[in-house]
């Protein structure tokens, strides 16, 4: 028995509009005679049916967003949540959280709890685990489902195998701009007088991280400052105080510390402190996300802004859009719509300088 389809499968298969598949089910003079044909054709051989059932439950939407975050620890995450709600509220969405406490499983346990008819649509950061395994098949399988999805600060583009691309996750997303920011930051190092600028950040495989290690690289190079490698420090995304080695600090001569975090800037200025060094007169700290352990650190932290609230308020914007577009198409077959794209805005980062970069 062949396998029947929806209106969006037959217009992916044929590379038409949903509009144009409905209006040649119709027999709308609109449509050539050749395209009608074809398209009848493919759905009377797939036992293409209008579901009307199905339809009338997917316009009884829940009005719940589901988000999934990878830890309530960091200031960031619960000030993403913060703006995605505010903006969801004005709509008259409720919002759904989950923490995945960076766990793959939680993760996937998450969506599939959410996804059995609870929420209209998801936004989420990736865990650490999920970017470690680069298995996103639960995130293909919602988009598959018709789905919508928003991805922010932890994203991925495609999923691979012994270097093939063997598919993409194909959604809104929504980051800043990980490497131009910490370009920027080190630039300001740099221009302060600092030489041996440490950079403690995370495992590679976090694209975030990552791409702030990137930035640092490039800025270092073009400033023609030597990389030098002792001056890196990784740490397990599963941090723990003991495992920020005070002979770090001690064994290298460094002058300045930029951290792909503000809980790594808090705890390296204490180990700094306890090796008696100075801040900021003999080391320099920068970290991301100004929080608001940044605020209340002693000295105050200066921090590349992560605009969260903004980032929030961006993604419920994109998914709602999404929801209430599909469900325009669902109710109306003769709307005319575009092939469906997706998009990925970038949020610019601001450096807020304070007490540990100002002598």
């Amino acid at each position: 028995m062949k396998k029947k389809i929806t209106l969006k499968q037959i217009a992916r298969e044929l590379d038409v509009s949903i509009s144009t598949v409905s209006k040649a089910l119709k027999n709308s003079k609109e449509i050539s005679k050749d395209t009608t044909e074809k398209i009848q054709a493919f759905a009377k051989l797939y036992h293409y049916k209008p579901n009307n059932i199905a339809l009338s439950l997917k316009n009884r939407r829940t009005r719940n967003i589901g988000v999934i975050i990878p830890d309530i620890v960091h200031h960031f995450f619960t000030t993403v949540f913060r703006g995605i709600e505010q903006y969801a509220n004005t709509k008259g969405y409720n919002v759904i959280a989950c923490v995945s406490d960076e766990s793959f499983e939680k993760e996937v346990i998450n969506m599939e709890l959410l996804a059995n008819g609870s929420i209209d649509g998801f936004i989420m950061a990736l865990s650490a685990e999920t970017q470690l395994k680069n298995d996103f098949h639960h995130l293909i399988e919602i988009i598959d489902q018709g789905m919508p999805l928003v991805l922010f600060d932890r994203v991925t583009d495609e999923v691979i195998c012994d270097k093939v691309v063997i598919n993409e996750v194909i959604c809104d997303k929504v980051v800043i701009n990980d490497f131009e920011a910490s370009y920027m930051a080190v630039k300001k190092l740099i221009e302060n007088g600092r030489k041996r600028i440490a950079l403690i950040t995370t495992e590679s495989y976090l694209n975030v991280s990552e791409k702030r290690a990137q930035g640092y690289y490039k800025a270092l190079e073009d400033h023609d400052l030597e990389l030098d490698e002792n001056l890196i420090l990784r740490l397990p995304y599963q941090f723990e105080d003991e495992t920020m080695s005070e002979a770090f600090f001690a064994s290298n001569n460094l002058d300045a510390v930029l951290c792909v975090n503000e809980i790594f800037a808090v705890r390296a200025m204490r180990i700094a402190q306890n090796n008696g060094m100075k801040i900021p007169e003999d080391v320099a700290f920068i970290g991301f996300t100004d929080g608001i352990l940044s605020k209340l650190a002693n000295p105050a932290l200066t921090s590349v802004a992560q605009h969260g609230e903004r980032m929030g308020n961006i993604a419920a914007k994109m998914l709602i859009e999404k929801i209430e577009r599909d469900d325009e198409i669902e109710r109306d077959d003769e709307i005319e719509t575009e092939e469906e794209s997706f998009r990925t805005e970038v949020i610019k980062a601001t450096l807020i300088e304070r007490e540990s970069t100002i002598n």
